[in-house]
């Protein structure tokens, strides 16, 4: 089968289509012959880090773990001994290792089926950044019906997917993003727009009960500044130097007053919230934004295009197999 492996380090054209082994389940796994999946910050960002910290990170010379992807979505092509939910030809998304290829294979809790409602590449544009919007504002944030959240980096694929998320809380939500997204913010349900060029929403007045800062891109002081007094600031990504301080000031913040600050970290894969995004997805609370679909052999210029244009929601992978 073919798939995509990263075997040296460099810029995205080292992500090269490659002749594999076609993988076979295990007793508790499921063999997805795969229709689509997508791109995150796991497979961009390494692309933008430091090379030292890379190195230290993924393997000196080269890549301990060549294989790309998470994400995905496709039909059931066989199953272990011991799974019981999926059978052969069902349809199904959720996450896998080494997900950029013609076929993928996972334990079976870590797949749902896929809404009847939408598209294999729409599917496979969900699991890791819906998670982390779903684990960021109801886990992390303990979302309330009624509160005031703001979104800062709203047009991402998280940020896309936290709007419609908190909305389905019944939030007000305001959506912080750049001039040429702020309609489709406004399409996909926030109530009010900010363009963070032209307004600095941590020194507006307004204030917040919970902030989900999907770029992280503030000082912590200047989210803190933005929160109503018991508000909660949940940190899902951004520039490394933000996280750190997220994850050294963050508890000490949150130990010293009534206001909150955490660090996301990685979104758990959890097979009752798949079910959860299944159920908005089939209601239409929730709609993937999906940018630009590449095909399998164009993978290094979808991870290209989300390094230098700031892709409007989710890029997706779309593998043609027979």
């Amino acid at each position: 089968m073919k798939a995509i492996l990263q075997t040296e380090y460099g810029s995205p054209d080292v992500l090269q289509l490659t002749e594999v082994e076609k993988p076979t389940p295990k007793e508790n796994q499921v063999l997805i012959k795969v229709h689509a999946a997508s791109a995150n910050a796991l497979e961009w960002r390494p692309f933008t880090m430091s090379p030292i910290i890379i190195r230290l990170m993924g393997g000196l010379r080269k890549p301990k773990d060549p294989q790309v992807g998470v994400d995905v979505a496709g039909t059931v092509e066989a199953v272990g001994a011991s799974v019981t939910e999926f059978k052969p030809g069902d349809e199904v998304f959720g996450v896998a290792p080494a997900a950029f290829a013609e076929y993928a294979c996972n334990g079976e809790n870590k797949f749902a089926l896929k809404p009847v409602n939408i598209s294999f590449a729409a599917a496979a544009a969900v699991p890791v950044a819906a998670l982390t919007a779903l684990q960021g504002l109801r886990d992390k944030g303990q979302i309330q019906p009624g509160q005031k959240v703001l979104i800062d980096g709203a047009s991402g694929g998280v940020g896309t997917f936290a709007v419609q998320i908190a909305k389905s809380y019944g939030a007000e939500v305001t959506a912080v993003c750049s001039a040429r997204n702020l309609d489709m913010a406004r399409s996909i349900g926030a109530d009010y727009v900010i363009d963070y060029v032209r307004e600095d929403f941590t020194k507006n007045g307004l204030r917040y009960d919970l902030i989900l800062a999907v770029n992280g891109s503030h000082p912590i002081l200047d989210y803190r500044r933005a929160l109503s007094p018991r508000g909660i600031c949940v940190v899902a990504g951004g520039p490394l130097a933000q996280i750190f301080l997220a994850l050294l000031l963050g508890p000490v913040i949150s130990r010293l007053g009534s206001k909150k600050y955490f660090f996301m970290g990685m979104a758990k894969s959890r097979k009752e919230d798949l079910l959860v995004l299944k159920e908005l997805l089939e209601a239409g609370k929730v709609v993937p934004v999906i940018d630009k679909c590449y095909p399998l052999s164009k993978t290094a210029e979808a991870i290209r295009y989300l390094i230098e244009e700031h892709a409007r929601g989710k890029v997706v992978i779309e593998i043609l197999n027979g």
